[in-house]
């Protein structure tokens, strides 16, 4: 085939393709034509998948969560005790920060004025003195009357104290507890200036005559006291002689020290 009839078909061909919107053979843009043509809905947009959120979970108990370090608090210096008589009563009385203050709201004050003849010193206040309000309360108040008149003493006479102001769980302090109160063991004494001094229990003859009790027996105690030496007797407490009478003998042999020159 040739000739005019060849340029013809050739011309029509190329019309019905320019007709058929095809204006050249190859594209701009190169194509693989080995890769799988994408299907008719892929330009569609796809729906997006919803998610089912997960529940959100209870916050942890407070004990397993974790807890924040504390700043370490600055460590308290010594309590300062006041230097003056009055004062140091008002402080005994009131303030927060008396060692032996901490374990009752209930405080058994002292009674009487410095300077007296006889100190009647406890380590702390027993289960009725706090119920009363007073040191020496109950049966056990009414036997150490009798003890004091056996030397011709009346308690109206003497300054009576205990060191702590309240009773500790148990009857029983130790460690920082026991240091604050032996530092204020000896203020206290400095600022009462008693003639002589009876020291009523164990807890306070160990912790005064660094002595247990049953060595102290019938003996006449030396208290240092500001660079002096302050008599001393110990005995136990009115509350132990009553439930072991045996026991007042030995109190006795220590009590009647007192009675030597007068």
């Amino acid at each position: 085939m040739g000739g005019s009839y060849s340029a013809l078909l050739a011309q029509s061909t190329c019309d019905w393709w320019s007709l058929a919107g095809v204006d050249a053979l190859v594209g701009e843009q190169p194509a693989g034509w080995l890769v799988t043509p994408p299907a008719n809905d892929a330009a569609a947009p796809k729906p997006k998948r919803v998610v089912n959120a997960e529940p959100e979970l209870p916050p942890l108990p407070a004990a397993l969560q974790r807890q924040e370090t504390p700043e370490a608090a600055e460590p308290k210096g010594p309590v300062v005790f006041p230097d003056d008589w009055t004062e140091f009563q008002n402080w005994l009385a009131t303030a927060d920060d008396v060692p032996g203050s901490q374990w009752d709201a209930r405080r058994v004050l002292p009674a009487g004025e410095a300077g007296a003849p006889l100190m009647l010193l406890t380590a702390w206040p027993e289960i009725d003195d706090q119920r009363d309000g007073t040191l020496f309360a109950g049966p056990a108040g009414k036997l150490l009357d009798a003890m004091l008149q056996a030397i011709g003493m009346a308690r109206g006479g003497c300054y009576v104290a205990s060191l702590a102001v309240t009773r500790p769980a148990g009857g029983r302090c130790d460690g920082e507890d026991a240091a604050e109160l032996d530092r204020l063991l000896w203020h206290h004494l400095r600022l009462a200036k008693p003639g002589r001094l009876l020291l009523i229990g164990s807890d306070i003859v160990r912790m005064a005559a660094r002595l247990p009790l049953p060595d102290a027996r019938g003996k006449l105690l030396d208290i240092n006291q500001d660079g002096g030496k302050m008599e001393a007797v110990a005995v136990a407490h009115p509350a132990m002689l009553l439930a072991r009478p045996a026991q007042k003998a030995a109190a006795w042999d220590s009590l009647k020290l007192f009675n030597r020159g007068r």
